[in-house]
């Protein structure tokens, strides 16, 4: 059982750093861009279903094992900011495809396949993985019971407050696209912009330092 006070203290610290826009929401208003709102809200998901298997990761120490070697740490570095790379590249490529599209309804196979993408950026987020390991058992309190089920509640409380501000970063910048679909070449071009934003933002997540550097 944590502490009220060790609660209290670890929303606090979480909700400005949920709240400030990080590489999570550039991903997810890069995808709404180039998706529309539903293919953002299904990134959300995927990314968020990605942050809890790290929660989990930390809890049970593969997390610290990540974050203390540089050779993993920058293999999960370069795996995730390859993927990001690869799908602006891929929203670039195929931003005709969306002008016609129905993104109130896409195909089931289509949201799986966005869902899944969403996934494996979070899952490779090593930011988030330095984040929860830095900061989560500060809040523990090894006095009131299982360490492990401790960080496990604060990462999930985190993830929680986080998947749904980051839906909303989706929904808002779906809701900008959707006015800019009025124009066929305005969406186009918005398309292509949410693809660069991904690239980006990949090539900026290869600057993430290590933790012990």
């Amino acid at each position: 059982m944590i502490p009220s006070t060790n609660l209290l203290a670890f929303v606090l610290v979480a909700l400005p750093i949920i709240l400030i826009p990080g590489p999570s929401v550039l991903f997810l208003i890069g995808r709404s861009l180039s998706l529309g709102k539903l293919g953002g809200i299904v990134s959300s998901l995927g990314n968020a279903t990605g942050g809890v298997v790290l929660v989990f990761g930390v809890a049970f120490g593969v997390g610290t094992i990540i974050a203390q070697s540089a050779i993993a740490f920058t293999v999960v570095k370069y795996l995730g900011a390859a993927y990001l790379i690869y799908l602006g590249v891929q929203a670039i490529r195929h931003r005709n495809a969306h002008v016609t599209a129905d993104d109130a309804a896409p195909k089931t196979r289509s949201r799986w396949r966005i869902f899944g993408q969403g996934f494996v950026v979070g899952i490779t987020n090593p930011k988030a993985t330095v984040f929860f390991v830095a900061v989560l058992p500060q809040f523990v309190s090894f006095g009131s019971g299982s360490v492990q089920l401790q960080l496990l509640a604060l990462g999930m409380i985190f993830m929680g407050i986080a998947v749904v501000t980051d839906t909303a970063w989706a929904v808002a910048a779906g809701f900008a696209r959707d006015w800019f679909a009025s124009s066929p070449h305005r969406i186009t071009n918005l398309s292509a912009v949410g693809g660069f934003a991904l690239i980006g933002l990949g090539i900026g997540s290869l600057f993430i330092p290590h933790a012990k550097q």
